[in-house]
């Protein structure tokens, strides 16, 4: 990652994690892998998923690491763009959608 506010994920901050609260850490560990395995959704459909959510949620290390992570399970370049691009619409969208919200305050009207 290049300069920045946020840390470089390092091993140091790994073992720092694991150290700090193991079982928690270890349980996480096993959760992620359980929700990232093949299911009803292939594991590929998965990244792609963490990859536009992780955006939504701007999470530069999980975009570096679902990016990764898509890629081993066989996405590609075009394929995590367009999860990108889904990720860019349903935020745009919601700040569309919630403008109700202002037209209310407009008017005068309590949110219900």
């Amino acid at each position: 990652m290049t300069a920045s506010i946020y840390p470089e994920a390092t091993p140091e901050l790994a073992r720092k994690r694991r150290e700090l609260a193991p079982e928690v850490q270890a349980a996480f560990e096993s959760f992620g892998r359980q929700v990232f395995s093949d299911g009803a959704l292939p594991s590929k459909t998965k990244q792609l998923i963490a990859v536009a959510v992780a955006h939504v949620t701007q999470c530069p290390y999980c975009i570096q690491g679902h990016t990764r992570a898509a890629q081993r399970a066989g996405a590609t370049a075009e394929e995590l763009m367009e999860a990108v691009w889904v990720a860019a619409e349903m935020r745009a969208g919601a700040a569309y959608a919630h403008s109700a919200i202002m037209i209310s305050a407009l008017s005068g009207e309590e949110p219900k």
